[in-house]
């Protein structure tokens, strides 16, 4: 069964950096697309950055210039570098991933931007 175990969030002043990963565990034959969205207190989920098989990346407006996603030594992990971090970015982060015709989510982790 295939598994997204995220680490890393938790409580940064704003001006500050995070960085989370995510890591796809189980039995895969192939991922086509991982990435992360966040949902804030009473705020729908959403899109805030994903990177294809290929490299292919796309971020939300909101995020263009401060987060950089990118893959990481093996296929099946994915980091979120997180800069400029601002107190609109407090959410719960989701890892998501298209793995062999499926959805995955992760547990979410939360980060906190103070002001």
């Amino acid at each position: 069964q295939v598994q997204l175990v995220e680490s890393g969030g938790g409580l940064v002043q704003a001006g500050g950096s995070l960085r989370l990963s995510c890591a796809a565990t189980g039995s895969i034959f192939s991922i086509n697309v991982m990435g992360w969205f966040r949902q804030a207190p009473g705020k729908q989920r959403e899109l805030v950055a994903q990177i294809a098989a290929g490299g292919d990346t796309d971020y939300a407006d909101s995020v263009k210039g401060r987060f950089t996603i990118s893959r990481g030594n093996t296929r099946d992990i994915v980091n979120l570098q997180m800069n400029s971090l601002e107190p609109d970015d407090t959410a719960v982060y989701y890892c998501n991933a298209y793995i062999d015709r499926q959805h995955y989510w992760g547990q979410g982790t939360q980060v906190t931007v103070s002001s």
